[in-house]
């Protein structure tokens, strides 16, 4: 529980720059007293203390702002920033380095006694406002939009925004691509997707797609030479700012 306690503190300090002491986090910052406090809770509700769990939890939320069901299972080094208006409910499972803001709801869908609540693989970041309802799960390392709304399931690595929550970002294949011709170049990949409403990452995009297809073409080409009995001297793309401009 100590270590626990620990990974919660640290935490904190990697997410939020306003962060100053120790001291600080521990007596002023809600987030991580619901999160204290909640596994209080959970050790109690597992060891059929439910009642006892409830009460606490209810003082919790009285004190923070913050819902979280005793039965709600959270991983490791969780962390809600400003954290008013946070609910989550009984059947919810939350991975290791997870993060949520302010107004999200992790909710069901169902009346029904079973699962209801969704499952946030790790890493996952939820901005402030999100609604996630319903029996899904959210893949490791994705981030849902503020004030958006997801009902359905979502892939690793994937951006949802809107209502319903559509994916404008994705780890895909074409994606990866993107990413790894960028890092060759020596700069950070600004652009997700092509549907993506910001012009200038969509026309990076195709600026990425047009050189992945030129340097494949080179690459054919400097085969193509050295099967004919040409010597063609590979050379490696060097960063970006490695590179003299020419004046």
């Amino acid at each position: 529980m100590i270590n626990l306690i620990k990974e919660d503190i640290a935490c904190v300090f990697e997410r939020d720059p306003a962060a100053q002491t120790i001291w600080e986090v521990i007596f002023v910052y809600p987030g991580f007293h619901a999160v204290l406090m909640h596994r209080v809770c959970h050790r109690l509700w597992i060891s059929d203390f439910k009642f006892t769990a409830n009460f606490i939890a209810h003082i919790s939320r009285w004190l923070t702002g913050i819902e979280i069901h005793p039965g709600a299972v959270v991983g490791r080094r969780f962390f809600i920033d400003h954290g008013m208006g946070v609910v989550i409910g009984e059947t919810t499972i939350i991975g290791d380095d997870c993060t949520l803001y302010h107004g999200v709801t992790l909710g069901g869908t169902s009346w029904d006694k079973g699962k209801r609540h969704p499952t946030l693989k790790n890493g996952v970041v939820v901005g402030a406002g999100a609604k996630i309802l319903g029996p899904i799960e959210i893949g490791e390392n994705a981030r849902v939009g503020s004030n958006s709304v997801v009902i359905k399931s979502v892939p690793d690595g994937a951006t949802v925004v809107g209502i319903p929550g559509r994916i404008v970002g994705a780890q895909d294949a074409q994606n990866a691509e993107r990413k790894k011709i960028a890092n060759k170049m020596g700069f950070d990949a600004y652009g997700t997707t092509a549907d993506s409403p910001d012009p200038v990452a969509y026309a990076i995009n195709h600026m990425l797609d047009h050189i992945q297809l030129m340097d494949k073409q080179m690459q054919e080409m400097q085969q193509a030479m050295n099967a004919a009995g040409i010597k063609c001297k590979h050379k490696e793309i060097p960063d970006l700012q490695d590179c003299e401009l020419d004046k």
